[in-house]
C-alpha cells in the first residue's frame, strides 16, 4: 500500500511538472480527459503547484453546476485533495476542481485557482451473437463477397462508440479477410476476391471501443454452407386431357452442377385458396428438372411455385421461390350435387310462388352446360314425372368471383297447402352430376331452430343458433339484400357460422336459417343484420295529415328507403320553429305519424325531422304551415249561436207580443168610436123630445141629489180658469149635428148638417169630428139659486179634430174608472130624497140637464190628484148609473 502511495505521488509530481511547464496554474487534475463507465465510480486528484497561498483544506469539488459533498472527498496531503464520484446518467458533464481563500493574491490570480475535466461516459463492448453469413449468387456463379450479420449485444453511447470488425480466415491457407465498420451496425460485407467453393471458411467479429473489446464465436463452415442460389427458371405447367386431376411442372436449374449440386421443393394452392400444399422433400430432393402434381381438382386453376438450394444436408440456403406459375386442370364429369334452393313470394289468395334456383356444384370440374330439373306435384299429376331441360351460357368461369353465379330454373304456383318435390341434376362437357332433391311440404310443419343471433364482428357476420330436437341433416344459412339472394350450405352438427360472401357495409342483409330434414325444408328463422352501420344517407319528408288546426296539426312522414339508412333507425327526432322559439320531440323508430299540440293559432311553424342510427343522423327537408286563427267548426258554432238566440228574442218577442196584444194595442192602436152607433143623431133641436122611459143602458137609475149651492167649488182649482169658457160654450146658440157622438138622450136624426158622405167621415179618424152634447141654461146652475123658471135647453157641440178616445170603445171600464173618480171625492152635496123626474115645458128636464152638465164635467184620469172643494153646502147631487151615458162624457175635452 505504501508503495502504490508512492508510486501515485511519482505520477502526479511528474503530470504536474509538465502542466507546470504548460501554463501557469496553481491546481491541476489527474487524470486529464478521462473515459468512464457508465454504472461505476471515478476517483480524481486535484493537486496545488507553485503556491503556498492555499492547501488542500481550501479545495472542494463539482460536477457540473452541483457542489460535492465532502464525505467524498480524501486528502491525500497538504497539496492533493481526492474525490469519488458515482458514474450514473449517460451524458458527459465537466468536474471542476476550485477553492476559495480571503487573500489579496487570491482575489487577484483567481482564474489560476480552478481547473475542470471532461468526462467522457460509455459502455463497454459486449460480445456479439448469432453470427451468420450467406454469399448470394451473381449471374452463374457465387458472389465473391461473403456478408455476415449478427446481433449486436449493449447499450452504445454517441460519446463512447463500438466499433465493429469482422474477419474471414481461409482455413487452407490462413490468409485473413478483414473489414470495419464505426457506430452502431450489424452486417459487414468481405470481399474474397474468389469464392472458395471447396474450403473451409473461419469467420468471426469484434467489438472494440475506449473501454475494451469483445470477440464473437469463431463461425467455422465449408463454403457451400454459406451459398444461396437463384430461384429456378424457366417454370412451365402442362395439363393433359387424359389426366384431369394432374398437372406437369418443368423447370432449369440455376446454376451448374460443378458449383454447386441442388435440390428442389415445390408447391401449389387453388386460385381462389390462400393456403399451399408442399411436395414432400423425399420426392424432389435430387438434381431434376420436372415433376407431375396429382390428386388435383378438375377443371381447377393452380398456381405452382419451385425453390432450390444445396444438396448437402443442413448445408446452404433455400433460393427465393420462382414465379408463379397458373394451370387450370382439363374438365371431368360433376363430383358434387348441385346446390339447389327456392325463393318463395306471394302468389294470391291461398296461393304462392316458388322459384327453384341453382347453384352450380362445388365441384363442377368443368363448365355447366345445361340442368336437368323434374318437378313433382303433390295431387297433380299433369305435372308429375317429366324431366325439363334448360339450357345456361357459360363463359369462361372467373375464379376471381366470391360469390357464385345464380341459375333461376322455373317458377310454379302452389296452393297453400300443396307440396313439391324437386330433382336438379347439373351436367357439363364430360358427363352429369349426382341428383339434389329438395322437398318443399308445408302440412309436415318441421321445427325450426332456436335463439338464433346475427351479430357483426371484425367485418363478417357472425350466426349462432340453437339446434332443434330433431337430427338435422344439413343447414342452410340464407342472405338476401334488395333483390340479391345467396345462400349456404352448414353441416347439420353445427350450431354456428360466419357468412362466406361477400358481405357489404351499410347494407342491410335479412338473414335467415333453415334445418333441412333429409331434404325437407323447415320453418325458417329470420333476422336483418348490418355488418357495418353508419349515417343515413337521407331524411323523412315530413307533411300534414289534412288542413293543420286552431292548436294542433297532425304529422306523417314515411320510412326513407332501405338503402339509405345505412343502419337501424334509433329514433325520429322532431322540431318545430316558430318566431318565438324551437321545440323539439323524440319519437321511436316505427313511428311515422305524431300530433303537434299546443300550437298558437294563426301562426306560422317550421318543421323537419332528423333520422338517426348509433353512428349518426340526417336532418330532412323542412315543411311550413300556418295553423287556423279560428278552430274548425267555431265561426259556425258563432253563427248559429247568434242566429238561436235571436231567433229565440223574435219567438219570445212574438209570445209576448200574442200575450199581450190588447196592451200594445191600446198603446200603439187606439180605437176610434163608429159614429154610426152613436144615439145622439137621433135628435135634433128642430124638434122637442118627447118624454121616454129611461132606458136599462141610459139614465136607469138616476138619483136625485140635494146639492148646495156652491157647486162651483166643485171644480178643481186647477179648472177655474176653464170654467168661462166652458159656460160660453155651453151657452152656445150652436148646435150639435150629431154626427160625432151619441147621447142616450137623443132620438134618431139626421143632423142639419149631414152630407151624403157623412156616413164616410164617420168611418175614419183623419176626418173632423163633432162633438155634440146637451146642456140646461140655468141661472142657478153657476153658484145662483135654482129658479122654478122654465129653462131653455141648448144643444153645444164641438168641432175639435182630436180622435176618439179609447173610452168609446171600452166604455164600461172606463165609465167605472171615471164614476169611481168623480164619486169618490169627498162630496160637497147632500142626496136628494126624492127620485122623481120633471121636465120643462120644451120637454127637456132641467134636473136632467144640470145632471148632464155635472157630469160633462166630471174630472178625468188627468184630474185624479186634484180635491174637492173644502166650503160647500148641502144640496142636491145627482148619483146615478154612467155606464148608458158616458160615451159621450169619455169623448168630450174642453178645448
Amino acid at each position: 500500500m505504501v508503495s502504490a502511495g508512492v508510486l501515485q505521488l511519482w505520477a502526479l509530481a511528474g503530470l504536474a511538472a509538465v502542466l507546470v511547464a504548460e501554463g501557469d496554474y496553481h491546481l491541476v487534475i489527474a487524470p486529464q480527459s478521462p473515459v468512464v463507465e457508465i454504472g461505476t465510480n471515478f476517483t480524481a486528484t486535484c493537486m496545488i503547484i507553485n503556491t503556498t497561498e492555499v492547501t488542500a483544506d481550501d479545495l472542494f469539488w463539482k460536477l457540473s453546476e452541483t457542489t460535492v459533498p465532502k464525505e467524498q472527498y480524501m486528502k491525500i496531503s497538504r497539496s492533493a485533495l481526492n474525490v469519488t464520484v458515482a458514474i450514473r446518467n449517460e451524458n458527459s458533464e465537466w468536474l471542476y476542481c476550485t477553492c476559495e481563500k480571503q487573500s489579496h493574491y487570491f482575489f487577484l490570480n483567481k482564474g489560476k485557482f480552478i481547473h475542470g475535466i471532461w468526462l467522457r461516459k460509455g459502455y463497454r463492448p459486449e460480445k456479439p451473437k448469432n453470427l451468420s453469413c450467406i454469399a448470394v449468387q451473381e449471374g452463374t456463379q457465387i458472389s465473391p463477397s461473403i456478408s455476415c450479420q449478427w446481433e449486436a449485444v449493449g447499450p452504445q453511447t454517441e460519446a463512447v462508440p463500438t466499433n465493429y470488425t469482422l474477419f474471414v480466415k481461409k482455413r487452407t491457407n490462413d490468409k485473413i479477410y478483414s473489414a470495419s465498420k464505426r457506430g452502431p451496425t450489424n452486417s459487414i460485407q468481405v470481399d474474397l476476391e474468389v469464392f472458395p467453393h471447396f474450403d473451409s471458411l473461419d469467420i468471426w467479429v469484434v467489438a472494440q471501443n475506449d473501454l475494451g473489446k469483445e470477440e464473437s464465436e469463431h463461425l467455422i463452415k465449408y463454403a457451400q454452407y454459406f451459398v444461396k442460389t437463384n430461384p429456378p427458371s424457366d417454370v412451365e405447367v402442362i395439363s393433359e386431357a387424359a389426366f384431369p386431376t394432374s398437372l406437369v411442372v418443368n423447370w432449369s436449374h440455376p446454376i451448374i452442377k460443378v458449383y454447386v449440386d441442388l435440390i428442389y421443393q415445390i408447391r401449389f394452392r387453388q386460385l381462389r385458396s390462400h393456403i399451399w400444399t408442399y411436395v414432400p422433400l423425399e420426392d424432389t430432393s435430387r438434381y431434376i428438372e420436372s415433376f407431375r402434381l396429382q390428386d388435383l381438382q378438375p377443371y381447377t386453376d393452380y398456381v405452382t411455385q419451385v425453390r432450390c438450394k444445396c444438396s448437402v444436408k443442413d448445408y446452404g440456403y433455400w433460393s427465393d421461390w420462382s414465379k408463379n406459375a397458373i394451370k387450370r386442370t382439363p374438365e371431368d364429369k360433376p363430383k358434387s350435387k348441385p346446390d339447389l334452393w327456392k325463393i318463395t313470394t306471394e302468389g294470391g289468395i291461398n296461393k304462392r310462388q316458388i322459384e327453384f334456383i341453382c347453384k352450380d356444384p362445388e365441384l363442377s370440374n368443368g363448365i355447366i352446360r345445361r340442368f336437368n330439373i323434374t318437378i313433382q306435384i303433390k295431387k297433380d299429376k299433369s305435372k308429375n314425372g317429366s324431366w325439363e331441360s334448360i339450357q345456361v351460357n357459360r363463359s369462361v368461369p372467373d375464379f376471381n368471383r366470391i360469390q357464385e353465379e345464380v341459375t333461376r330454373l322455373k317458377k310454379i304456383d302452389l296452393a297453400d297447402e300443396q307440396s313439391v318435390y324437386v330433382i336438379v341434376t347439373a351436367i357439363n362437357s364430360v358427363g352429369a352430376s349426382p341428383w339434389k332433391v329438395l322437398i318443399f311440404d308445408p302440412k309436415r310443419n318441421e321445427p325450426p331452430v332456436e335463439k338464433m343471433e346475427v351479430r357483426s364482428h371484425k367485418g363478417q357476420l357472425w350466426l349462432e343458433w340453437k339446434p332443434p330436437n330433431r337430427t338435422v341433416s344439413e343447414y342452410v344459412v340464407e342472405w338476401v339484400s334488395g333483390g340479391e339472394i345467396d345462400w349456404q350450405r352448414e353441416n347439420g352438427n353445427s350450431n354456428g357460422t360466419v357468412i362466406k360472401g361477400d358481405i357489404k357495409p351499410f347494407v342491410c342483409y335479412n338473414v335467415s336459417v333453415y334445418p333441412i330434414y333429409s331434404g325437407r325444408i323447415g320453418k325458417p328463422v329470420h333476422q336483418q343484420a348490418y355488418v357495418e352501420q353508419g349515417a343515413p344517407l337521407q331524411g323523412p319528408t315530413v307533411n300534414l295529415s289534412g288542413d293543420p288546426g286552431r292548436n294542433s296539426a297532425v304529422l306523417v312522414w314515411e320510412e326513407i328507403p332501405l338503402t339509405a339508412r345505412r343502419g337501424f333507425i334509433t329514433n325520429y327526432t322532431i322540431h318545430w320553429k316558430n318566431a318565438t322559439g324551437i321545440c323539439v320531440k323524440t319519437v321511436p323508430a316505427n313511428t311515422t305519424s305524431y300530433t303537434l299540440t299546443s300550437l298558437s293559432h294563426n301562426t306560422k311553424y317550421d318543421i323537419w325531422i332528423n333520422v338517426s342510427t348509433v353512428a349518426g343522423s340526417y336532418k330532412g327537408p323542412n315543411h311550413s304551415f300556418t295553423t287556423l286563427k279560428y278552430a274548425p267548426g267555431e265561426i259556425e258554432a258563432i253563427v248559429v249561436g247568434a242566429s238561436l238566440g235571436f231567433l229565440f228574442i223574435v219567438l219570445m218577442t212574438m209570445l209576448l207580443c200574442f200575450y199581450k196584444k190588447d196592451v200594445i194595442k191600446e198603446n200603439f192602436w187606439p180605437q176610434i168610436p163608429n159614429p154610426g152607433e152613436s144615439t145622439i143623431g137621433n135628435w135634433s133641436p128642430d124638434y122637442p123630445l118627447k118624454a121616454e122611459a129611461p132606458r136599462e143602458n141610459c139614465l136607469s137609475g138616476i138619483s136625485v141629489l140635494n146639492v148646495d149651492m156652491c157647486d162651483a167649488k166643485c171644480v178643481f182649482d186647477e179648472d177655474k180658469a176653464s170654467l168661462p169658457l166652458k159656460k160660453d160654450k155651453y151657452l152656445s146658440e150652436e148646435h150639435s149635428s150629431g154626427i160625432g157622438g151619441s147621447s142616450c138622450m137623443s132620438s134618431p136624426r139626421q143632423s142639419v148638417s149631414d152630407s151624403d158622405e157623412g156616413g164616410d167621415m164617420a168611418d175614419t179618424t183623419a176626418s173632423t169630428i163633432q162633438y155634440s152634447s146637451v146642456v140646461a141654461a140655468s141661472s142657478g146652475y153657476k153658484g145662483q139659486n135654482p129658479s122654478s123658471l122654465p129653462q131653455q135647453s141648448i144643444f153645444s157641440r164641438s168641432e175639435s179634430t182630436q180622435p176618439l178616445l179609447d173610452c168609446e170603445e171600452n166604455q164600461d171600464t172606463l165609465v167605472q174608472e171615471t164614476s169611481r173618480q168623480c164619486f169618490q171625492r169627498q162630496p160637497c152635496f147632500t142626496p136628494n130624497v126624492g127620485n122623481e123626474s120633471t121636465t120643462n115645458g120644451d120637454g127637456f128636464n132641467p134636473l136632467e140637464m144640470e145632471q148632464q152638465e155635472v157630469l160633462d164635467f166630471c174630472p178625468l184620469e188627468e184630474d185624479t190628484e186634484q180635491t174637492a172643494p173644502t166650503e160647500c153646502q148641502s144640496d142636491e147631487w145627482i148619483s146615478a148609473p154612467v155606464s148608458s151615458y158616458m160615451p159621450q162624457l169619455g169623448g168630450y175635452r174642453p178645448q
